[in-house]
């Protein structure tokens, strides 16, 4: 990054290394490190440093230019096929499967929600509905290594933790691949 002499000081781009440049070998420069080792660098990976930077009016006449130049943001693209496309929820709290849990043993929920799962998933692939969200909340985190190996028995599924934003750690989604 400029014209380098032997003794000056410089720096090393990107790293945490200067030290004074001991041979100047066409593009190849040989710095001597604050620690004493001699360590070979392209001159483009240099910067010199201390002294005066010298800058031309017509190269902070560019950056201004740049600098004023408004930059348009990108809105995220939503292709047609997701924006029309019906996204299913299904909350798999016991509370919202049956009456009262009062009784059941952790085993009996479990089955309820997981037929309750493979009978949704089983619907959606039905009815052609692309994307499900399976809302299982976080706990001790069964729920959810049992629902991945239902949703790993289906060839035409793949799954994912859905959005982090509004449901948090407890929701997988699931992808169906339709067939034409």
């Amino acid at each position: 990054m400029g014209k380098f002499s032997i003794g000056d000081r410089a720096e090393v781009l990107d790293e945490a290394i200067s030290g004074i440049i001991q041979k100047i070998d066409g593009d190849q420069v040989t710095l001597i490190t604050d620690d004493g080792f001699p360590m070979h660098f392209a001159a483009g990976d240099l910067v010199k440093i201390g002294g005066d930077i010298s800058v031309s009016n017509h190269e902070v006449a560019k950056i201004k230019k740049e600098k004023e130049i408004p930059r348009r943001r990108n809105a995220p693209t939503i292709k047609p096929k997701e924006r029309t496309a019906p996204k299913m929820e299904v909350d798999l709290h016991i509370h919202q499967l049956v009456k009262s849990s009062k009784g059941m043993s952790n085993y009996d929920m479990l089955n309820i929600q997981l037929d309750t799962a493979k009978r949704q998933l089983d619907f959606a692939i039905g009815k052609r509905i692309q994307k499900v969200v399976f809302i299982h909340g976080v706990g001790e985190g069964v729920l959810k290594e049992e629902l991945h190996y239902l949703f790993n028995r289906y060839d035409n599924v793949k799954f994912y933790d859905a959005d982090y934003q509004k449901y948090g750690l407890g929701a997988t989604e699931v992808y169906i691949y339709q067939n034409a």
